[in-house]
């Protein structure tokens, strides 16, 4: 079972369920691995997994401009199989006005600076940090400052705009670059011009024709057949050809058709751009896409295939994973080499690399002996004869605690798991010799009532909802984000509330109602709340997380640092979120609507039954018979059992053992 889990959290992103290990362990054994990989990568939830490794390294922000849109747009490029190298083409060339065209969101995400689009490009597709060459020739490496100059020309006629009406951004070209050679500090300064685009990168010669790029020829000749097969509806000169009578007819009269007019007008028609008319077309950046997504580009196949290995095994051929050169070479050329190729040659199909990674040897294997020295676990580690040690990232650590917890959907019956809370409100005080009833801001009749001294109406406390937690969720709409492409999306529109937006609204309310010169005191009411909440996947949310967020405490990046990785070491502020937060504390508790329930409660209560399912449930394997007399002890020492195996849930979600990777 450990190698469902290992790839149920590295493939869709959180731990199988109970049904889920039942169903793995009734398929053929010597089949079953291939059949899970199978499943889980035309899961609907490979995209949204994807997604957070390619808004990572592409360094998407929502809250950038265009952001949201951009990571939209990369969800639907993985779920609908866009080729790789089709999805880095278009963010490199694209121009457009952010959020209707939302691939533009990527060079609208450093401002459309060409000097900073030259670092992200070289080092974000090839995993080159040329930037370094920006001030000087690079220290350790062939690159020169004028090898980046050449690179960042590709981008210096590119500008970000913004309309003086609508306040629209977009992008789009000018008839200069601002890319000058040499650069002003140079001696030579005053003999400034616009630098030429050059790549720098040497790629496979043209008359030289590799098996893999062969074979990928053929997958685009197979693709532009289809696609003509497919075309059925009319082009320009099919819709000119069914006026053609009339023309003739209305040019014979006028002797127009001897001048050629009729075939001026449809060479005319044909050249219109009319997106060009609003954003025009780069072609600088469109040789660089070319040259960056060629199959002859051995950089561009090499560099998502060592940092999807990276993703999945836990470190690289290179490392680190954005810096290769000459003196920083791959620990096994050969298999990345080979990763590489069939990559192009399959049409850069990202679903099928992924699944070629989970299927090999390497994937498959175990850790290193536990008992082992340093010297002797990274000996093993690094030739990948043993797996290192992972953590969950931050979403799959949040939505395995959500799926052990049966938290996707309510697991209390309405009403069942109803708490008393106290809540702040501001009252006014009432000035002397005013008799006349004071206004409670923000809370209505009963605190008026205490405040008056009146005695308030016996009636059944006000049900609320519970308040903020730091776990919760903050959704993206991915299909309104892309719909709505005719205004200038607002992302607070896309999101489901949470309660501390709630919370902020009532508190401006307040703020309104507050009278100038006015005194105040705070008072304590107690609410009843239905502490029974559902919790969405952390997949689509809003990325990054704010600072103090569980996503970011447990290491997602601000993505704002070009070259920044995920932090995988621990924390005190990790440790105290798993002991003390609210999405644990909820994930513990047994619900009457979940499975374990029938275990705890009533005449066929089975404790051992129900330590068996928590360690399923929880840690993917069944328990052991020392493990068993242990988790009673735990279970038996609270006052139920329904209590004694929420305790026992709770240890087991703070183990080491559910945070890590089997």
């Amino acid at each position: 079972m450990a190698f469902l889990r290992r790839a149920s959290v590295d493939l869709v992103v959180r731990i199988p369920t109970n049904q889920e290990i039942d169903e793995y362990l009734a398929w053929d054994k010597e089949a079953r691995r291939g059949k899970l990989v199978e499943k889980l990568v035309d899961s609907g939830r490979f995209a949204d997994r994807w997604t957070i490794f390619f808004g990572d390294m592409l360094r998407i922000r929502s809250g950038a401009t265009g952001g949201s849109a951009l990571l939209a747009y990369v969800h639907n490029a993985l779920n609908n199989d866009m080729p790789y190298n089709e999805l880095a083409h278009k963010l490199i060339v694209t121009n457009g006005k952010a959020n209707f065209t939302p691939e533009v969101g990527f060079v609208l995400g450093d401002n459309a600076d060409p000097f900073a689009l030259a670092s992200v490009t070289s080092q974000v597709f090839m995993g080159i940090r040329i930037g370094c060459a920006q001030c000087h020739d690079h220290p350790f490496d062939v690159w020169t400052r004028e090898d980046f100059y050449g690179l960042a020309a590709y981008f210096g006629k590119t500008r970000r705009q913004q309309s003086n009406f609508t306040n629209a951004v977009y992008t789009t070209e000018a008839s200069d670059s601002v890319v000058m050679w040499p650069p002003l500090d140079d001696l030579q300064a005053e003999d400034r011009s616009q630098m030429k685009p050059r790549f720098p990168f040497e790629t496979i010669a043209a008359a030289d024709s590799p098996e893999f790029i062969k074979r990928f020829d053929k997958i685009l000749a197979a693709k532009a057949k289809a696609e003509s097969k497919n075309d059925d509806g009319p082009n320009i000169d099919d819709l000119l050809a069914k006026s053609d009578d009339k023309v003739k007819k209305t040019t014979s009269k006028s002797g127009l058709d001897e001048l050629g007019v009729e075939s001026q007008a449809k060479k005319d028609i044909r050249s219109i751009d009319v997106k060009a008319a609003l954003y025009k077309h780069s072609e600088w950046r469109n040789q660089l896409a070319d040259s960056v997504t060629s199959p002859r580009n051995r950089y561009f196949a090499r560099n998502i295939v060592n940092r999807l290995w990276k993703e999945l095994i836990g470190r690289g051929f290179v490392e680190p994973i954005d810096d290769f050169r000459a003196d920083n070479l791959p620990t096994h050329q050969k298999t990345m080499d080979f990763l590489a190729e069939e990559f192009v040659a399959t049409g850069f199909d990202f679903r099928s690399l992924v699944k070629t990674i989970a299927l090999s040897d390497v994937y498959q294997r175990g850790h290193a002996p536990s008992g082992i020295d340093a010297i002797d676990r990274e000996v093993l580690e690094s030739s990948f004869l043993a797996l290192p040690m992972r953590r969950m990232l931050s979403e799959a650590l949040f939505d395995s605690i959500v799926t052990a917890g049966h938290l996707f959907e309510a697991k209390h019956t309405a009403g069942r798991n109803e708490k008393t809370i106290s809540v702040a409100v501001r009252v006014p005080l009432k000035p002397e010799g005013d008799d006349e009833s004071v206004k409670v801001v923000g809370d209505g009749e009963d605190l008026a009532n205490i405040v008056t001294g009146e005695k308030p109406e016996m009636k059944k406390p006000e049900m609320v909802a519970a308040g903020y937690q730091l776990e919760q969720a903050i959704e993206l709409n991915f299909d309104e984000l892309l719909t709505k492409k005719e205004d200038d999306l607002k992302l607070e529109a896309m999101q489901i509330k949470s309660s501390e937006e709630l919370e902020a609204e009532r508190m401006m309310v307040m703020e309104r109602e507050t009278q100038p010169g006015m005194r105040y005191r705070t008072e304590y009411v107690d609410r009843i709340i239905d502490d029974n909440p559902r919790f969405t996947s952390s997949m689509r949310m809003a990325a990054p997380a704010p600072a103090g967020h569980f996503i970011r405490v447990f290491g997602q990046t601000s993505r704002e640092e070009l070259g920044e990785l995920r932090q995988q070491e621990p924390s005190m502020r990790q440790a105290l979120m798993m002991l003390n937060g609210s999405l644990t504390d909820h994930a513990s508790r047994v619900g009457d609507l979940e499975p374990m329930y029938a275990l705890v409660a009533g005449d066929k209560a089975n404790v051992d039954a129900a330590v068996t399912l928590a360690y399923r449930e929880i840690l993917t394997r069944d328990v052991t018979a020392e493990e068993l007399e242990t988790a009673k002890e735990v279970v038996g020492a609270a006052s139920d059992l329904e209590s004694g195996i929420s305790d026992l849930r709770w240890v087991l979600l703070n183990c080491n053992e559910f945070r890590f990777l089997p």
